[in-house]
């Protein structure tokens, strides 16, 4: 074999593990890939069924009733305008409480959010950029039907 066909032989198989390892990076991605949504857009139908997603936005006053079990916490995520009911299982962040800012990622299901993970605020001026901009939206939104 000459040392030209070599070389291609070498090449084309770099290439093709290049592509594979590519491929391969971009599948892991795409799994990966969490889409952010609001209380509104939920109760609208726009969020994704059977895939998981995130809701941010405010935890309910009044909303948050842990089960009998010590583990199960039902409450409630709103944006001013709609309501969804999440339950989760696990221990909750220590900053997670009634009328602070929260992100819950999960899968809904028969009208209920199952949340998987829980994040909670990080202080008293902080909220995810997605949450305020949502929270924002839906209080406009509100004002205007009022008036």
């Amino acid at each position: 074999m000459k040392a030209r066909n070599k070389r291609l032989i070498l090449v084309g198989s770099g290439v093709a593990l290049l592509v594979a390892a590519v491929a391969l990076v971009l599948s892991a991605f795409q799994q990966n890939l969490v889409f952010f949504h609001t209380p509104s857009e939920v109760a609208a139908g726009k969020a994704p069924t059977g895939k998981t997603f995130r809701i941010g936005g405010m935890v309910e006053e009044g909303s948050i009733a842990r089960e009998a079990d010590g583990l199960t916490v039902r409450f409630a995520i709103t944006d001013t305008a709609k309501i969804i009911p999440v339950t989760y299982r696990g221990t909750l962040p220590d900053l997670f409480k009634e009328g602070k800012g929260a992100v819950v990622q999960g899968r809904l299901e028969d009208g209920v959010f199952r949340a998987t993970e829980v994040l909670a605020k990080h202080d008293e001026n902080y909220m995810p950029p997605e949450a305020a901009h949502a929270v924002e939206q839906a209080q406009k939104a509100a004002q205007t039907v009022s008036q």
